[in-house]
Formats: C-alpha cells, structure tokens, sequence
C-alpha cells in the first residue's frame, strides 16, 4: 500500500481539515471560486440530552454554510441522518446570530429578538462510496420547493391530455410560486441536499473538473496501490499535498491500526451484508417457487382439462358421426338389395335415391356404378 484509503473516515477528516484542499475541491464540484472559506466546529450537541452530532467537514463561504460528509458503505438511515445534518446546520447559526437592531421590549426573550433575516442556507454534500441509491447519475440534488412544483410534474392526466396551452398555462403558475421572492422565500430553494456518488462518477466517460477527485480516491480503495496509480495526480499541488498526507510512510501506529480495523470492520459489513442477500434470495426463491408451482398447476390444469375436453369432443364426435352414418349406410343398402334381388340395378338406385338417407357419390359405390350415372337417374327421376 503506498497510500492509506481516503475514503476512510479517519483519513476523509485529515484531508479536509486543510482549508486550501477543502476549497479546491468544492470550487470544483460547485464550479464557482471561493475568496473566503472559514473553518466552523465540526462536532455539536443539538439539546442538552442529545447524543452529539459531528460530521467530517464544515464551513463557510460567501453567504453559504457547507457540509461536506463521507459514507463508505450502505446504511439504511442515509437519507434521513443527513437530512438531520443538514437541519442542525441551519439551527447551529442561533449560536451566531446578532440581536435586531431595534430592541422592541425590554421583557422580551433575546431568543425572540435575534435577526433571522441573517440566517444563511445550507449545501450539504454527501460523499457516497459505494452505495448510488439506485441512481445512475453522478450525483443527485434535493432543495425545498413549492408544493405546485410537485403537483405539477405529478399530475398525470395534465400530460396526458397534451393541451399545449393548460401545460404552458400550469407551468406559468409554478413560475410564480417559484419566483416569488417576497420576505425572501427565495431562501428555500437556495437550500440543497447532495449525494455524490463515486461509484456512478468514476465509470463516467465525461471529463469534469470534480471526476480526478473521485478517481482519486476509488485509486486509493485498492490496497495494492503504488507510486504509478498516482502519476497524473502528481502534476497538481493539491493532490500532492493530500498523498503526503496519507503515505503510508507518513502514518504513525494509530493510523495503521485503524486501517486493520476498518478493513475487518468492512468485511464484517460484507459477510453480513452477504449473508443478509442470500437469506433474503433463498426465502424469495422458495415463495417464489412455492406460489409459482402452485399457480402453474392450477393453470397447467385448467389449460389441459380445456384441450383434452376439445380434442376428446371433437374426436367422439368424429368417431361417432362416422360410425352413425356408416350403420345407416349398410342399412339402407340391405333394404334396396334385399328389395331388388338381383333386379335391375336402376331399380335398385331409384329405390336408394327415394329413401333419401345416402347420398349420390355413397350410391353410386355401393352398386359400383359412376357418379355420373346415378345423377342421370337421379334427373330422370324429376321429371
């Protein structure tokens, strides 16, 4: 291992407790430049019996407090654990808040007197390793929006329709509640939630200013890494300044006895992780088995019991239909036989012809005669 993984959290901290890294990778992410950032506390209690908060970086930069927080691996309260950060952020400016400019009474609470109009939104950046919510995106961005917004895009039958004027018409009110910026309600927006996915940026083929970092770090995942992973980071001050602080060279014991017991600690994680899928794979295949049994008996007997019904019907009727109109046949032929005797055959195909139960091609075999022959008597007959 020539560097230590920067994506443990041990060495995510030591990194960015360096402001000029810290800066350098936000202005890469956020595409802006920063004049100023200043290091805030980065470990808080929220109420007196609250356990305490901390996450891995914050600070501030103009008019924006950022939090910037790694995950390494799945954990099923992401979303709602840094939702909570990025609420407290928002409450943690009390702590700084002046008092308004005109004291309205003297029992007032400074509480109820502090200048809420200074109070700033919040970016909050969460550095996902390996887990991408299911997204393909590089990363995916939540702020607090109208309410219309939603109803808007959520409103099926509105698309549905493809009225061009109710859409442009519905949208024209979404705008309004959007750009309203009365008493600043601008401000809700300009709060956002970010997950950064590395595992999604990293296989993407698109050059961004903030791609290296990510690169970087997933290089640093492996722990066969040497000096050559690392060649074209190299050209670059900040990344120079972030491998001497995790070389391996430069670690002392605690930092290698971290790495020992974050590695068994995330293979713990796997093998539980593992062992919860294949628990969950073997009861959904044996359901899924079980009800799929049973639903193809059920429907496998209904499809054969429908066929064999049709063919088996079809068939007796055949055989039947076959067997009636044969007996029918040999009766009929042993009355004119029996009748004619040896008479004329004319007479006995005019017998046949008034019975009326066979037909000409069936006559004309029986007294081994031509079609054709048994039609002239047959037409003789009518006249």
């Amino acid at each position: 291992m020539y560097l230590a993984p920067l994506n443990y959290d041990r060495f995510f901290k030591k990194v960015f407790s360096h402001t000029h890294i810290a800066k350098a990778f936000i202005e890469d992410f956020l595409d802006v430049e920063i004049e100023e950032i200043t290091l805030l506390e980065r470990t808080h209690l929220l109420t007196n019996s609250s356990m305490k908060i901390e996450v891995d970086f914050r600070c501030k930069i103009a008019g924006v407090y950022i939090i910037i927080d790694m995950q390494q691996w799945y954990k099923p309260d992401v979303v709602k654990r840094f939702y909570l950060y990025h609420c407290a952020s928002t409450a943690l400016q009390l702590e700084d808040l002046p008092e308004k400019a005109v004291y309205l009474a003297a029992q007032e609470d400074r509480a109820q007197n502090l200048d809420y109009r200074l109070v700033e939104p919040v970016l909050t950046l969460v550095w996902m390793v390996a887990d991408s919510l299911e997204f393909t995106e590089n990363y995916v961005a939540y702020t607090t929006a109208p309410e219309t917004a939603l109803t808007f895009l959520n409103d099926k039958d509105l698309w549905e329709k493809k009225d061009l004027d109710e859409l442009i018409k519905a949208h024209g009110i979404v705008l309004e509640t959007l750009e309203n910026r009365h008493k600043d309600l601008l401000f809700l927006q300009k709060n956002r939630l970010i997950f950064m996915f590395q595992h999604n940026i990293v296989k993407d083929t698109k050059l961004t200013k903030y791609k290296r970092w990510f690169a970087f770090a997933e290089k640093t995942r492996n722990k066969q890494n040497d000096a050559t992973d690392f060649e074209p980071f190299k050209e670059e001050v900040v990344f120079r300044d972030m491998m001497k602080i995790i070389l391996q060279k430069a670690l002392d014991v605690n930092d290698l006895t971290y790495i020992v017991s974050e590695d068994k600690h995330i293979e713990n994680v796997k093998r539980y992780i593992n062992g919860l899928t294949e628990d969950i794979t073997r009861d959904l295949t044996m359901d899924l088995t079980k009800d799929l049994t049973k639903d193809l008996t059920r429907d496998l007997t209904r499809d054969l019991t429908r066929d064999l019904t049709r063919d088996l019907t079809r068939d007796l009727t055949q055989y039947l239909t076959e067997k009636l109109k044969g007996e029918v046949r040999e009766e009929v032929k042993g009355e004119v036989l029996e009748e004619v005797k040896g008479g004329f055959v004319v007479e006995g195909i005019k017998k046949a012809l008034k019975r009326g139960k066979l037909g000409i091609a069936e006559i004309a075999e029986d007294f081994e005669v031509s079609v054709e022959f048994v039609q002239q008597i047959q037409a003789e007959m009518k006249k």
